[in-house]
């Protein structure tokens, strides 16, 4: 059954939509590339992205990209096995145990991320508890455990809602079938769940490895000044230094990263496609 009655009709309606994708999208990602290929001069230059690889920068790309694939992987030992045990559960009510997980979504992220803080600073809840009962104090605030488990903390709903769906769509008499022809456990979650789940994972995975890699809140409430992300770099560059072609520049080298995640992603898509 057609919706609309023509295109002209389709794209009136979708009109505001693609003005919003235009103006709020499309427009702030040429100035970042216009900024990004410029000098002061507006000449054109590549100074801004070769900036990247000298020590500071780099060091700073090489730990963003270290704590987003831990927390990532993380975050995947986390939601596989909860996203298969929330499959399996035959609960007509199973939409509003998912909901649980998502609740502290809607708390506003600075807050959640401020939260941690209180828990984990010197004198904060958990070393007070710790104090009460004689035990060892830990110290792991403004460290990169605590930007790693701020992270997890985050982001680990953006990975199990995907794993949650692509299992949760995996049709029980395929399992059946394995499981009749002789297969075990393992053999079954190996070649049948495992593969028939990967879109789901994937997805996950970038939607968690690319807030992680580009995030800068995170890594300046729970890691302090002592440890710069390169996301940290590019938001002083914005609103400390006011250098709009350098902090463009590195922004351009981070949105690579984002491409080949979401390349990577669509040709695996693409060829799970082709053999279904």
């Amino acid at each position: 059954m057609k919706l609309f009655k023509s295109r002209r009709q389709a794209g009136l309606i979708a009109s505001p939509y693609m003005a919003w994708a235009f103006i709020f999208i499309v427009v702030p990602l040429c100035m970042v590339i216009y900024y990004g290929f410029t000098d002061s001069a507006g000449k054109f230059t590549l100074d801004n992205i070769g900036t990247i690889m000298k020590p500071g920068y780099l060091k700073a790309l090489i730990r963003s990209i270290e704590l987003a694939l831990i927390s990532t992987l993380v975050c995947f030992v986390l939601s596989y096995p909860l996203g298969m045990i929330l499959a399996s559960m035959k609960l007509k009510k199973n939409a509003y145990i998912v909901t649980l997980f998502i609740l502290p979504m809607w708390m506003n992220f600075l807050l959640r991320t401020l939260t941690w803080m209180t828990l984990l600073e010197g004198k904060g809840v958990i070393n007070t508890v710790l104090e009460f009962f004689h035990l060892p104090t830990i110290s792991i605030i403004n460290t990169p455990a605590a930007i790693v488990l701020g992270m997890v903390y985050n982001f680990l709903p953006f990975m199990i809602l995907p794993i949650y769906n692509a299992l949760n769509r995996i049709d029980e008499n395929v399992i059946n079938a394995a499981r009749d022809l002789g297969a075990n456990t393992l053999q079954t979650f190996l070649r049948i769940t495992l593969p028939l789940s990967l879109p789901g994972v994937l997805s996950g995975i970038t939607m968690v490895f690319i807030p992680a890699l580009t995030t800068f809140a995170i890594s300046t409430m729970l890691g302090g000044s002592k440890i710069l992300l390169i996301g940290n770099i590019i938001e002083q560059e914005f609103t400390q230094l006011y250098d709009w072609h350098l902090g463009s520049g590195l922004s351009i080298v981070l949105m690579v990263f984002i491409l080949i995640n979401m390349i990577v992603e669509a040709v695996y898509d693409k060829e799970g496609g082709m053999r279904r």
